[in-house]
């Protein structure tokens, strides 16, 4: 996530009104997320100022790891196209996501090879970011623009509010036992 056009995504951004807004949305299902006891990160994807798709995760209520939020709304907007005899690739490179957590590098790469046209994130993903943890720009060499740290507390707040609470859905630890 580190083409030249962001070559420094911790700095707090500023955006327009309508990204703003955008950013609310994601804000709103990240809440979500976080009331149904899933990761909260949300998501919505923007095509001509409106829109296409909007998700949270969904890891936990499938039980599917890869049911991201990014992921979420990739199927949906391919699922428009569909409906509407649309050309998904063409459509998708006119993009706009904007996503309360840096996209993990699952979802990064999937965003990147699709050739979303920007990407706007709230905090840093210090786990699993596609640009923090591994940077994943250097291997797809994406033409996706970048920007990331808009209400970057507040979305990180939202994961240390999940973090605090018990995650119903993970397994229980196992404890190793040591044979004398």
């Amino acid at each position: 996530m580190s083409n030249d056009a962001n070559s420094d995504i911790s700095a707090v951004i500023t955006l327009a009104d309508h990204e703003q807004y955008f950013m609310e949305k994601a804000f709103f299902y990240a809440r979500q997320a976080l009331d149904k006891q899933e990761v909260p990160v949300g998501c919505i994807f923007v095509y001509e100022n409106n829109i296409l798709a909007v998700g949270r995760n969904e890891v936990n209520k499938t039980k599917n790891a890869t049911r991201h939020a990014e992921m979420i709304c990739i199927d949906e907007i391919l699922k428009h196209c569909k409906e509407n005899d649309l050309d998904f690739k063409k459509m998708i490179s006119f993009v706009d996501v904007y996503v309360t957590v840096e996209p993990c590098i699952m979802c990064a790469a999937a965003l990147f090879n699709l050739n979303i046209r920007s990407i706007t994130f709230g905090c840093r993903n210090d786990r699993f970011g596609g640009s923090t943890v591994y940077d994943v720009s250097k291997v797809i060499k994406p033409t996706t623009v970048v920007k990331g740290g808009y209400r970057a507390c507040e979305a990180m707040e939202l994961l240390k509010d999940f973090y605090k609470g018990q995650n119903p859905n993970a397994p229980l630890p196992k404890v190793r036992i040591k044979k004398s």
